[in-house]
């Protein structure tokens, strides 16, 4: 029996071992998007993801069904704008809410039971479905809040990125260059950022035979920002109209900074009533310790 244990012990620290292992060199892994002009730009993906996106195509077949195509649609558009286009799919993405809460769920609902266990408080104990439920909730919203999160750190990317650019093309075709030959120089002198890598497929499609007002729009409707559209519309309408480029860039870069000044006065007008709860909920402990502290220190001294 000792043995048996001992044989029994010993599999499951090699399969603990294999599974951090398994696990570390799946987090060293750096993955990368192919950009439109052929350069690779690094992406983060969760490990969560890496390890359960072999299995996906076992439940792509029931993510194809006709109830799931709107959400895939919907998916696939927020991939594209969140720059995870051709590194993760919609199918997939929609088959890891199924399989991380199937998979990784099962565990945490196994370490949960362990827990309730052995632990003494009665009413910890009394909430076990709470417990049980927790996680695999959790695990099922993950892969849309990721997503969500992605796209909001690249639109606030662009955002910040916008009127810089803006400016240093009015310079350019003010100076003389044609609109192209500024934004390809604009790219070419640049970081590479999420506008860069937009601003980049502009340039690319461009360059295959598409116009310059359908490569815009193309962008404005991949990226779905309400500042990049407002410019997109305001250079298309100068295009058609026959009105000068330089003008409205310069036109577009101050209201787009105006509006960037009037939400972040809007993020501080907002932050004191954010602020009310943590201080709330902070406040009374720290005045009763820095009150009460003392003499609770000198009545357990003197032994009461």
């Amino acid at each position: 029996m000792d043995m048996q244990a001992m044989i029994a012990s010993g599999l499951w620290g090699m399969t603990a071992a294999l599974t951090a292992w398994y696990c570390a060199r799946l987090a060293s892994q750096i993955t990368y998007v192919t950009l439109a002009d052929g350069r690779k730009q690094a992406r983060q993906i969760p490990i969560m993801f890496k390890m359960l996106l072999p299995l996906a195509p076992n439940v792509a077949p029931l993510i194809r069904k006709q109830a799931f195509r709107r959400m895939a649609e919907t998916t696939d558009r927020k991939i594209t704008a969140a720059g995870f286009e051709g590194l993760i799919y919609a199918e997939e993405l929609l088959a890891l809410k199924i399989l991380l809460p199937c998979t990784l769920g099962l565990l945490w609902i196994g370490l949960s039971g362990v827990f309730l266990y052995f632990t003494p408080v009665q009413f910890i104990k009394e909430l076990d479905w709470l417990a049980y439920t927790l996680g695999p909730l959790w695990l099922f919203v993950y892969p849309t809040g990721w997503l969500n999160r992605e796209l909001k750190a690249r639109h606030k990317s662009i955002r910040r990125s916008l009127p810089f650019v803006l400016d240093l093309l009015t310079l350019s075709v003010e100076a003389g260059m044609d609109f192209m030959t500024a934004l390809q120089r604009n790219v070419d002198r640049r970081r590479v950022d999420a506008l860069g890598e937009e601003l980049i497929v502009v340039i690319r499609e461009i360059q295959l035979g598409k116009t310059r007002r359908e490569a815009l729009r193309d962008m404005s409707t991949r990226v779905d920002l309400p500042d990049l559209r407002s410019v997109v519309n305001a250079l298309v309408q100068a295009d058609e109209l026959g009105v000068s480029i330089g003008s409205i860039l310069r036109i577009q870069s101050d209201q787009i900074r105006q509006r960037r000044f009037e939400r972040a006065e809007r993020l501080a007008n907002e932050a004191p009533v954010k602020m009310l709860a943590p201080l709330l909920l902070f406040i009374f402990p720290s005045v009763f310790l820095v009150l009460l502290g003392p003499i609770i220190t000198k009545l357990m001294n003197q032994g009461f």
